[in-house]
């Protein structure tokens, strides 16, 4: 309320030596009691109020008035010195603030996507992941989404920028296609140019979505199929295609886009629905990186994008320090293998991660595009990083992947690639760990399976075992490694989907023995109430996950279908590791994952 007298200056009851934050410095003060003052009185600070309860601090610059209310009002009477500004040159506060920064962006960007996003894949699963680019492409920082994404989305951007010849503000794009900066179809990320000012030509920034669309086309429900061998058998392909241009989003050309493929997608109208979710995730970042341009300046923000990779770089080199040069073989179900020899040069801090030994090209969907690799090795060489930093294109510099021409891990058109975003990941992942000599082999795969009709298309993947490592044991029934995805709450999958979810929980005894324990995998039994198609994708059906000193292996995983025969008996029928199936009536799909490897002896 307004003073209806002039403001009265009390008289101290004492001083004292109190510090100043706005001052930084220690500094003599005046002492008030609360109850010695009156109604209007007015104190200035730098001083103490005091009263039975509490004590008040006023700052330098600051007054205090006793309202007849028996109310403190603070106002500033003196301008705020600046006494600081943040400049170009790292500080090490600043840069754990722009650390934090960066990822909630990113954070923010992956809560846009989730609100307004369609698919249960992506609304409930939360398969998706946000990021920031440097305008060369370079990863600058993430949310904690899916490992597999966020070290390959680099060479999405990349591909658009090597594609478009100019950008302009209000632009965004769609990349799918494997060989071009794309890991596998169903895996759509869009990717929006970040300006200055609506007028320049270049951008400053990159922000990309990626998201799973769970029906992409191919020859199953799903996207996710089995036995393909051509990558136009897996749905849909995106190459640098042009989604909004200047602000006009181009839905015609998109759902034409996405009905004109061999194998157009069966659920074209999700599709648009999850991209318009993918393109609000994006300007969520771009508002965002605006707001941080408006706080700091764009010579500020573009010196600690750089910073915050120098700092990522030099955790890995800390870690090269102390890593001893490593190699390991690691057999795949299907006869073929992953082999890796790392090297570490103590003299320049760097290490060299040579593929050279793994198999060549095959004739299945392993195919793993480059980017996948490279994403495998950042992940594993971030996790061995103690303090908390964005994973970031700066883990890679002082690494040299070596990656054969004619090899599984450099996939080449036509090659089918489906798998080998989700399980070829997962292996060449472990292989390293198995390298480094740090983890046991986790479950290995994704465990994915999918299943649908003309009316429904589904995917999930399945939790399994964690490795255990020196000190600790693996975990039970957890997402591993390249795949940070949840499982859908079972009242949703059964409100949406025409399924019933009998039984889910841990395999107990499946974990490698040890003196560390592998983590158990986990049992999951699902009823179909609709005829479907189930196509599954998993790995360690047949070469069980290594454990590592002495550790035993993890248990095999088993996939089987539940069925009454003509006579009403209930029979198994066996499935291979990647197998389809037709789904009757009444038929349960039975996944068993695999355990995680123990590590030493007991």
């Amino acid at each position: 309320p307004t003073p209806t007298t002039a403001p009265v200056a009390p008289t101290p009851s004492g001083t004292a030596r109190m510090y100043s934050t706005a001052d930084q410095k220690t500094m003599e003060c005046n002492v008030y009691h609360r109850k010695d003052l009156s109604v209007n009185s007015v104190v200035k600070g730098p001083c103490l109020i005091i009263d039975s309860t509490s004590t008040n601090v006023i700052e330098d610059g600051w007054e205090a008035e006793l309202t007849n209310r028996n109310h403190l009002v603070l106002k500033r009477y003196k301008e705020r010195k600046e006494t600081f500004a943040v400049g170009t040159t790292v500080d090490p506060v600043m840069l754990e603030v722009f650390n934090n920064l960066f990822m909630n962006i990113a954070e923010q960007m992956g809560l846009a996507l989730q609100n307004t996003s369609y698919s249960v894949n992506i609304k409930e699963r939360l398969d998706f992941s946000c990021a920031i680019f440097t305008p060369a492409g370079d990863l600058v920082a993430n949310a904690p989404h899916m490992p597999v994404h966020l070290g390959s989305m680099s060479d999405s951007v990349r591909a658009i920028i090597r594609g478009s010849k100019k950008f302009k503000a209000g632009d965004s794009f769609i990349v799918n296609t494997p060989y071009n900066g794309g890991t596998h179809l169903p895996d759509l990320t869009v990717l929006t140019p970040v300006f200055n000012s609506p007028e320049d030509e270049n951008p400053i920034f990159f922000v990309g979505s990626r998201g799973h669309h769970s029906e992409l086309g191919g020859i199953s429900p799903g996207s996710m199929p089995s036995n393909s061998t051509h990558i136009d058998e897996e749905g849909v392909l995106f190459d640098n295609f042009k989604l909004v241009d200047g602000g006009k989003f181009l839905e015609d050309e998109l759902i034409q886009h996405l009905k004109s493929a061999k194998y157009p997608s069966r659920n074209p109208k999700q599709n648009v629905s999850d991209l318009r979710a993918q393109l609000a995730a994006n300007t969520k970042g771009l508002e965002e990186i605006r707001k941080c341009i408006e706080q700091y300046s764009l010579e500020v923000v573009h010196a600690y994008m750089g910073h915050v990779q120098d700092n990522a770089e030099e955790q890995v080199r800390r870690v090269l320090d102390k890593l001893q040069d490593g190699h390991f073989v690691y057999p795949m179900d299907q006869g073929w293998q992953i082999e890796v020899d790392i090297k570490v040069d103590k003299q320049t801090r760097s290490a060299k991660i040579d593929f050279t030994g793994t198999s060549g090209l095959q004739n299945n969907n392993f195919n793993a595009p480059v980017s996948v690799c490279r994403a495998a090795v950042l992940y594993v060489f971030r996790t061995l990083v103690t303090d908390d930093i964005p994973m970031n294109e700066g883990v890679l510099k002082p690494l040299n992947i070596v990656i054969p021409d004619d090899c599984v891990l450099r996939a080449k058109y036509p090659a089918a690639v489906v798998a080998g975003n989700v399980e070829t990941s997962q292996a060449v992942s472990d292989c390293l760990y198995g390298a480094i000599g740090v983890l046991a082999g986790a479950q290995g795969t994704m465990n994915n399976v999918t299943y649908g009709n003309s009316n429904h298309q589904y995917y999930e993947t399945i939790c399994g075992g964690s490795g255990a490592g020196d000190g600790f044991a693996g975990a039970d029934a957890v997402q591993t490694h390249m795949t940070n995805s949840r499982l859908t709450d079972p009242e949703i999958l059964e409100w949406r989907y025409p399924v019933l979810l009998e039984s889910f929980g841990v395999r107990e005894g499946s974990g490698g023995a040890g003196k560390w324990k592998g983590g158990n995998g986990s049992i999951r039994r699902t009823r179909f109430l609709e005829k479907m198609k189930v196509s599954i994708l998993s790995g360690h059906r047949v070469v069980p996950n290594f454990g590592l000193q002495g550790g035993q292996p993890g248990a095999l995983g088993i996939n089987a279908v539940e069925r009454k025969n003509a006579a009403g008996v209930v029979e198994t029928v066996r499935l291979k590791g990647c197998d389809s199936a037709e789904m009757d009536v009444g038929d349960v799909l039975v996944i068993q994952t695999p355990g995680g490897g123990g590590f030493g002896t007991e």
